[in-house]
């Protein structure tokens, strides 16, 4: 009998064993609650900021605290109570602001900022690479801080969707900026860039077949110019003919091509991609002497070293230098020019990624699951991060993907 017992027992047991159990799903991860500073922008001709009142609702909407420094958004035509209306808080001193998890500016911290921050907040700003000091950049490992650079920042599909959008508004300006510049009212020598019936158009010369480049050719065309689009990727003007959706004149990066061309230009528009690693410039001294006296040169990739071996970075209150007779614009944040629409373009990105962050518990769990953000975190823990800037700088980094299993 006691065995009959323990065979019983045994196969109901087995039988037990095999019936189907319910499947044990994932928990939801508890959201965090973040607490997001935006610091009034120390750079005088830094006009935009990177959350606008929407962008600060939404958060708010979510259970966010964002906390704004008085006069934040004055520039971008963004005023304390837009912010305050919108569910933001308005504090009166930039320390109040690094107290924030996160801290939300445009232009990297000064010394006096690098201070005020703390072992394991979060940093989100433009690096601007060139402007960079091995000294300036190991005061911020210091810090201890994690660090997201924009120009590093990927998308699902690869792309860099800050340095498109500002590049998208740049190309744009660039062309309005000419336009500005060749008109009497301007100092220029009187020329309207598109033509009309009987007159010849204004020949514009864009270096560097990117989005930027793109973009200017767009606006060019628009007034009715003719364009000629100069690269050093016979793939890229491809693909810029497509994207403009009509037939132009292209060149690979050909001296004599290019110098004949300047001879002729009205307008030269130059933008070449961001972590393009050939020489800082494409046009030499020379050429420029040789071009018409009244042009202008509009350098957009000043701020990562220039396309002109004359190129010196000028800012927004004294935008332009004349030399030889050529107006030189070498200024690197053009968008500020038009901060509104830059603003509104930063917050579309900005928002929704801070939103992921809280979804996901932190940054650490944050670059774990998004590999555009990790793509995007230059420190981690105080720790370089980066190869671009580890090369440029000559400092020692680690990979991301190998800290993320030590921590």
């Amino acid at each position: 009998m006691a065995e009959y017992e323990k065979r019983a027992s045994y196969f109901a047991i087995r039988q037990t064993q095999l019936i189907p159990r319910e499947e044990m799903l994932e928990t939801k991860r508890k959201q965090r609650s973040l607490t997001i500073g935006i610091p009034k922008e120390a750079d005088s001709s830094e006009n935009r900021i990177a959350l606008t009142p929407q962008g600060v609702e939404l958060l708010a909407d979510n259970g966010h605290k964002v906390i704004i420094e008085k006069g934040a958004g004055d520039a971008a035509n963004y005023f304390d109570h837009d912010f305050s209306e919108a569910g933001g808080i308005i504090a009166a001193s930039k320390e109040e602001v690094f107290k924030s998890e996160v801290v939300l500016k445009i232009s990297p911290p000064t010394p006096d900022e690098v201070a005020l921050l703390k072992p394991n907040q979060l940093l989100m700003s433009f690096l601007y690479m060139p402007r960079q000091t091995r000294e300036t950049f190991s005061a911020l490992l210091d810090t201890k801080v994690n660090a997201i650079g924009y120009e590093f920042l990927k998308d699902e599909v690869g792309c860099y969707p800050v340095i498109r959008s500002m590049s998208e508004i740049e190309g744009y300006a660039a062309i309005t900026i000419a336009s500005e510049y060749l008109s009497k009212a301007r100092g220029g020598k009187g020329v309207l860039l598109g033509g009309i019936t009987g007159v010849s158009p204004a020949e514009v010369v864009i270096i560097g077949a990117g989005t930027a480049g793109e973009f200017a050719a767009r606006a060019a065309l628009g007034f009715g110019c003719q364009v000629k689009v100069f690269d050093n990727s016979y793939q890229n003007l491809k693909e810029l003919e497509r994207n403009v959706g009509q037939r132009l004149f292209t060149s690979i990066l050909h001296p004599q091509v290019l110098s004949k061309a300047l001879k002729s230009a009205d307008a030269v528009v130059a933008s070449l991609r961001y972590f393009d690693d050939n020489p800082n410039f494409y046009i030499t001294e020379e050429q420029v002497s040789k071009m018409k006296p009244g042009s202008v040169i509009v350098d957009l990739s000043v701020g990562n070293g220039g396309c002109f071996e004359t190129s010196v970075s000028t800012n927004l209150d004294n935008p332009i230098i004349n030399d030889k007779g050529v107006v030189n614009y070498f200024v690197p944040n053009v968008a500020s020019r038009v901060s509104r629409t830059a603003s509104i373009a930063l917050s579309n990105i900005f928002a929704p990624t801070l939103l992921r962050l809280a979804e996901t518990g932190g940054i650490h769990q944050l670059i774990k699951e998004d590999l555009g953000i990790s793509n995007g975190t230059y420190i981690y823990k105080g720790i370089l991060t980066n190869s671009h800037i580890g090369n440029h700088l000559n400092l020692p980094f680690k990979d991301i993907g190998l800290l993320m299993a030590a921590f």
